[in-house]
């Protein structure tokens, strides 16, 4: 039996090389409404879970749970629970919020050994401008050019 094509005819005008069945139309061609309805189920299976239904961040006051909330955004995006873009949007504000409590600590950890110390900053940085003062040259080495002028000098007279 020859294969039969369906009669109806594409978007574009072109007849339909799909295979007829027994009403002479492709199945798509015989029931329009069909074609959505699939398109829909398969929309619904391919989509990413909705992110209201999520879990709230916790509250990301230390590294550590910067950290494990990224573990825990990556384990999401793997499983299918999360939409990668939403993680990728996440993921500057995460860095960036651990960078801030890296800077948080440090200036906590100076302020607490300048505290032992009872050294204050203002003096710190004093201390440090004396330092590099000493570290210059001073003026009791002559630089070469003037001692030679001077060695000429000497030497002109008879």
């Amino acid at each position: 039996m020859p294969k039969l094509s369906c009669q109806a005819q594409t978007k574009d005008g072109r007849p339909c090389s799909a295979a007829a069945t027994e009403s002479g139309l492709c199945f798509f061609h015989g029931s329009p409404n069909k074609a959505s309805e699939l398109g829909r189920m398969g929309g619904r299976r391919n989509r990413y879970g909705a992110t209201a239904l999520a879990e709230p961040l916790p509250p990301l006051n230390t590294a550590m749970a910067v950290r494990q909330t990224v573990t825990r955004l990556i384990q999401e995006v793997h499983s299918g629970k999360l939409h990668p873009r939403v993680a990728s949007a996440l993921a500057p504000l995460l860095a960036l919020q651990l960078r801030a409590i890296e800077t948080s600590d440090l200036e906590q950890r100076l302020e607490r050994c300048e505290r032992f110390s009872n050294f204050p900053r203002a003096q710190t940085f004093d201390l440090a401008n004396r330092i590099s003062d000493a570290e210059k040259p001073s003026d009791a080495v002559k630089p070469e050019a003037t001692q030679s002028s001077e060695a000429h000098s000497v030497e002109e007279q008879p």
